[in-house]
Order: structure tokens, then sequence, then C-alpha cells
């Protein structure tokens, strides 16, 4: 199986398929995909699905994806790593930088990887199409400023993504039909950062149950303690940022509630096996060398 890497940071493809003889590949990067024209079937992990015009894809560093096209196929790809959105590094940007990771980390751990991401406004399929149609224009024939217009454009796209991803994406929605333990595991992944949204009493009164019973009630719907499913999501964005950032563990530690850094490390090493720094020291040589494993 082979394996693809983004050499720059950001970069942009407008593609044309009349078939597609590769086989599927490893692709160590972000990528999002809007199918223009055509129709066919996308592999993703093994895993295969029709696409169609309007179709949008969502992909993740280490998906192993690929196309089986049945009609002629256009495509915009919008593709970027880790260095694009650490690019910006006045202490100005760096709350922008922590919106992007944050969507980055929502996606990354919520995406459905088995079907296509369904885009659940008719708006939002528009916007899509013509934001991604503009930053085409935009990265083609690089007028100035077009790298600071890409980094805003592709925030504003993971933003519309986003919110269809998440399980409250719209506010018309009715979501009382959900089983309560997943609106619950909802609200969690997407106040993780809110550590007052996260207390047995505030779950209780949002969930219509007492105090007492919400971590038995957790407890017994997906065996585990409400405290160690926050630990272990916590620990999960940690791996992202330390592989996909450059912000010190000191200030992974502070934005995720941690008390300090070296009670962030003893978490992460008890899971991991080994440091923070460690981990991202090796993950550093994985995306050098992908044909070395991390773990």
């Amino acid at each position: 199986m082979g394996v693809r890497n983004l050499y720059r940071p950001f970069e942009m493809v407008q593609a044309d398929l009349e078939s597609w003889s590769n086989q599927p590949m490893t692709y160590h990067f972000f990528e999002i995909i809007h199918i223009q024209e055509g129709s066919g079937i996308r592999v993703v992990n093994q895993n295969r699905f029709p696409y169609r015009k309007g179709s949008v894809f969502l992909f993740t560093p280490r998906d192993c994806r690929g196309f089986e096209v049945t009609t002629p196929t256009r495509f915009i790809s919008v593709r970027f790593s880790d260095l694009f959105v650490g690019q910006c590094t006045a202490t100005a940007e760096r709350a922008r930088i922590g919106e992007w990771l944050k969507q980055l980390e929502y996606l990354f751990f919520n995406h459905n990887k088995q079907e296509e991401l369904l885009i659940k406004q008719p708006g939002d399929c528009k916007m899509i199409a013509s934001l991604m149609s503009n930053m085409l224009t935009e990265y083609e024939q690089k007028p100035a400023y077009y790298e600071s217009n890409l980094q805003y454009f592709v925030t504003l796209l993971l933003n519309i993504v986003a919110r269809n991803v998440s399980g409250d994406s719209s506010r018309n929605e009715k979501t009382d039909s959900e089983p309560l333990i997943s609106r619950m595991v909802t609200h969690i992944k997407q106040q993780i950062y809110y550590p007052q949204e996260l207390k047995l009493e505030f779950l209780a009164t949002k969930f219509n149950l007492s105090a007492n019973y919400v971590g038995e009630y957790f407890k017994k719907q997906t065996g585990e303690s409400l405290q160690q499913f926050i630990i272990c999501y916590k620990l999960n964005l940690v791996e992202l940022r330390v592989s996909y950032s450059d912000l010190t563990i000191g200030e992974i530690a502070y934005e995720l509630g941690f008390t300090d850094e070296s009670h962030l490390s003893r978490l992460f090493k008890k899971y991991f096996g080994m440091s923070p720094a460690m981990f991202r020291k090796q993950r550093k040589e994985q995306q050098a060398h992908p044909e070395i494993g991390v773990r």
C-alpha cells in the first residue's frame, strides 16, 4: 500500500478523473474534498460508499483513501498540514491558532469515517462550493496577502464542516429523539474546555437527572466512569496537539485544565507509555519517515 506526504504546508488541487487505476494510498495530511461533477465509489479505510455531485469528504492523517470512478469526475481538494496551522506565530494570532486546533480536534475524533460527511443545510452546501472555488482562484493567482487569506478561508471552511459533524449542528433540528447517553457524550466532547459544564450538578440539571445518579447512569451506559471518560478524551486531544502543533506541554496542560505540566505528563505516560515530549519526538520522526511506526 502506498504512502503520500504533503511537502508544503498547504496545497489545492482541481482534478478530472476519467478512471482511477492506482491502489488506495495512506495520506499523512488533512484533506477536504468537494465533488463538483461525476459519480462513483470512494474507498476509505477499506470502506466503500458512493459519491455524487456535491458530496463532501473529510479526511484526517493516516486515512487510506482512493476513487473508483463510474462517470467522469471533477473535484477540488484542500490539503493542509500541521505546519499550515502553526505558521502564524505572532502573539495576537495565537487565539486563532487555538480555535483552529479545537476545530481539528473535534473533527478528528467525531467524524464518522464509515460514510460521507453529510452537509445538512442546503445553504452550507452552496457556501462550501463557492468558498472552495474562490480559494482555488486565490491559490492559483497568488495575489497580495493570499497566504493569510487562505488561512482565514480554511478556518471558515472548518467552521462549516464542524457544525455539520456536530451532533446538534442545526438549531432547528430536534435532538430529543436521540438517546440520553448520546446527548450527554456529545455535550461533554463539545464542552471539554469548559470545566463548569462538566460538573455533576450541571449535567444533572441539563439532562434532568439526580446529581447522585449522573455518575451511576453514565457508567452503566458506557462501561466507564464519567471522570475516566473525560480524562481519556482529554488525553486524546493532548495526543493530537502534541502531534500537530508546536504548543508547549505547559500550554496544552493549561488549556485542557490539568493541574500543571507534570500532572499531564504523568497521566499521558500512564496511558501512552511515554511522556508527551518523547511522544512528540517520535511523531516528528514518523512524519519525516512514514515507514517508521510511532507505537
